[in-house]
């Protein structure tokens, strides 16, 4: 077997290199804590306890799912998923530490109450015409609801937003 010529190695070398300077090298040396801070920060900033707590919940459901990946910082950094950025904008310091409580506190097990099995959500108050959302919850200024079948959707309509119901 030929060995590679060094333009072949400064090529390989300089892909490392690249690879390690683009957020793919941030991505992979962020703790599972601080990628669950990012996207409850990011999707729920502002938010309530419950609309922090029901964004990490969807989370921890899909690392739960075969359909996903299997660790938090995969499925946070899924393209088109989540937030622009998530995983690499700045946090404002002001809204960090109740991202940070919410996001030990899913980490350590707690989940939303009413968050069951969904895997998905959108900004409150819009409206798809796909027939398979089945609604479970609107906290936080979020839309939360699973994938169902047609025929097993019984909740096609947003519910009334409901708060308080995690807290401290």
């Amino acid at each position: 077997m030929p060995r590679p010529s060094s333009k072949i190695i400064a090529a390989i070398c300089t892909t490392a290199l690249l690879f390690m300077a683009s957020g793919c090298a941030r991505f992979s040396r962020q703790s599972e804590l601080e990628c669950m801070e990012r996207v409850v920060y990011f999707e729920s900033n502002r938010s309530s306890r419950d609309g922090l707590i029901a964004v990490g919940s969807v989370v921890m459901n899909r690392v739960a799912s075969p359909q996903f990946p299997n660790t938090v910082c995969a499925v946070v950094g899924q393209k088109n998923q989540f937030a622009r950025g998530v995983l690499t904008r700045d946090m404002n310091a002001s809204g960090l530490p109740k991202a940070r409580e919410a996001a030990r506190a899913v980490l350590r097990g707690e989940r939303h109450p009413l968050i069951g099995n969904a895997m998905f959500f959108h900004q409150a108050g819009l409206s798809f015409r796909y027939d398979n959302m089945h609604y479970v919850l609107v906290a936080g200024g979020n839309a939360f609801y699973e994938k169902r079948k047609p025929q097993l959707v019984t909740q096609q309509v947003q519910p009334q937003p409901i708060e308080g119901l995690t807290g401290l």
